[in-house]
């Protein structure tokens, strides 16, 4: 598929990048005309880099502001609007009254409307990807990635937008019909992780645009740039005001402005991406209201290598699903589950896929695979999992400390003699560490991955069909790929299982999430 396609291409060739310059700056609140910015490290134009809220077609400044750090170097990116509660619930608002209207814009002219906001998004692809890699880290060639990614959301549910179809039932009675129409929930507010902040927007906000409702978004606070370039293409597209939201708030007000959106009588639909723990807390909240809840939280996702795998393929697979965005993805490969028969080869040549293939450093620099974690705290917590598992017996093959680069930064890491009680299987890592897990048997394979209260997506490489058939069934996730690493893509169904959340998002089922369905009862016919 066209985005696993892009993303394998990350590990191909990488083009030069402009030398790191000057870092950005935005340009003074309420500047009619908005100069360029100098070109920095990104070479971002202004019109794409905003700092205030953007709600009812307008940018508008908050009473305080809050900084953006670069991960890579530390530096002060900018500084933007830090919405609290009031202007949380002033979004809502405007929300809910762009929602009158915009339901009853005809399928075709909101379709129209996401195409159009998909071809400004492939215009502008460059700085978007550049917004990205500034903001969290990432690889350029990676958010380039990601700029597609996120760009066919909007082009798939534009198309999604005009196949929303209802049903008509014969009942029993003769002089009666039943019918069912499908009809948009209403206002969703849509809190998006730092790790894909573009796509994780589209991929909610293309199917709730589509379905007729409208959104209030609020990023996470380390890339809030990305929302609100978005916002800016949104604007120029032709988006009614009203329609996309966008509230961003510090670390220290996400907590209070999360249960506004989720307490709000206005809004209908909570669409969460993130961790399990802060998942269940927005699950309560929403709870008092009864609104619709769709979760995307934690993974722990297991990578079986079995005795009959092709272990090159399996050696390329894992570093696809691992060492992407560093180990920062909710489906990155936390176990590697590797039977007996082929444990040392596959070590071995995993240990020399990583040191021939990743190099690590700022994302703007050429060659780089491996960013900088988000913050300390990721640092702090790959490193907590190294040394307990140290502690408790395992190896380290390659890796295991922080780079030397400082910072951020921390060594693409390599375990084996893994045990099933070290932090690093039963936690989710969010990092560049790969532990190895010995295994004699299939059922004990299987037992081991699904000895977890998560279930997001699972891998497993074998050559023998009955088995491929075997574990693809009883493994205890949402997405599974077989003989392969790189698993997303827009046409198919992204979710999970256990306490990895609720609901479905992209595919022809992302758009069902937005949308109510209601029974009508023709008579006397």
């Amino acid at each position: 598929m066209a985005t696993c396609f892009l993303l394998r291409s990350f590990w191909a060739a990488r083009p030069a990048l402009p030398t790191p310059g000057h870092r950005l700056r935005l340009c003074p609140v309420g500047a009619q005309q908005r100069r360029s910015y100098a070109r920095g490290p990104a070479g971002l134009p202004a019109d794409l880099l905003r700092g205030d809220s953007f709600v009812g077609g307008r940018w508008l400044p908050a009473p305080a502001t809050f900084p953006v750090h670069d991960p890579a170097s530390g530096a002060t990116l900018g500084t933007v609007a830090d919405c609290g509660v009031p202007e949380a619930r002033a979004a809502v608002r405007t929300a809910y009254h762009a929602f009158c209207s915009w339901k009853g814009v005809s399928v075709k002219e909101r379709s129209s409307l996401l195409r159009k906001w998909y071809d400004l998004m492939m215009q502008n692809k460059d700085d978007l990807a550049k917004i990205i890699t500034a903001e969290s880290g990432k690889p350029l060639k990676e958010a380039q990635g990601e700029i597609l990614y996120s760009a066919l959301f909007l082009e798939w549910f534009s198309e999604e937008a005009r196949r929303v179809y209802g049903d008509i039932i014969y009942t029993s009675a003769k002089d009666k019909r039943g019918l069912v129409l499908k009809q948009p929930i209403g206002v969703a507010a849509i809190i998006t992780p730092w790790n894909f902040p573009s796509a994780m927007i589209t991929r909610k906000v293309g199917a709730a645009l589509a379905a007729g409702c409208t959104v209030v978004v609020k990023p996470a606070e380390d890339t809030p740039y990305s929302a609100l370039a978005l916002a800016q293409l949104a604007n120029q597209a032709g988006i009614p005001p009203g329609v996309y939201n966008v509230v961003p708030c510090s670390r220290t007000k996400a907590k209070e402005v999360g249960e506004a959106l989720c307490t709000d009588p206005l809004v209908a639909k909570i669409s969460f991406t993130g961790s399990t723990a802060t998942g269940k807390v927005l699950l309560h909240h929403a709870a008092n209201s009864v609104k619709r809840v769709s979760m995307e939280l934690g993974g722990l996702a297991p990578f079986i290598v079995f005795d009959s795998a092709n272990v090159d393929q399996a050696v390329a697979g894992a570093m696809a699903s691992k060492f992407r965005n560093t180990g920062q993805t909710c489906v990155c490969s936390n176990r590697f589950l590797v039977q007996r028969g082929i444990h040392d080869s596959f070590v071995k040549k995993f240990a020399e896929a990583m040191q021939n293939s990743l190099r690590v450093g700022n994302g703007f620099e050429e060659g780089t695979t491996q960013g900088p974690l988000i913050n300390e705290k990721a640092v702090e917590k790959v490193e907590k999992h190294v040394s307990d598992a140290v502690a408790k017996g395992a190896a380290v093959v390659m890796g295991g400390k922080r780079h030397q680069r400082g910072g951020n930064f921390f060594e693409p890491t390599l375990l084996s003699n893994v045990t099933t009680d070290m932090l690093c299987v039963t936690e989710e890592t969010f990092g560049p560490l790969a532990p190895v897990v010995k295994f004699d048997k299939e059922e004990e394979a299987v037992a081991i991955a699904n000895a977890a209260d998560v279930g997001l997506a699972g891998y497993f490489y074998s050559q023998d069909p009955a088995q491929i058939w075997r574990v693809a069934e009883q493994l205890e996730v949402g997405m599974v790929g077989v003989n392969e690493g790189l698993i997303s893509s827009v046409e198919c169904p992204f979710g999970g299982v256990k306490q990895s959340g609720l609901g479905r998002e992209g595919s022809k089922y992302g758009i069902d999430e937005y949308l109510e369905v209601k029974y009508v009862c023709y008579g006397g016919l």
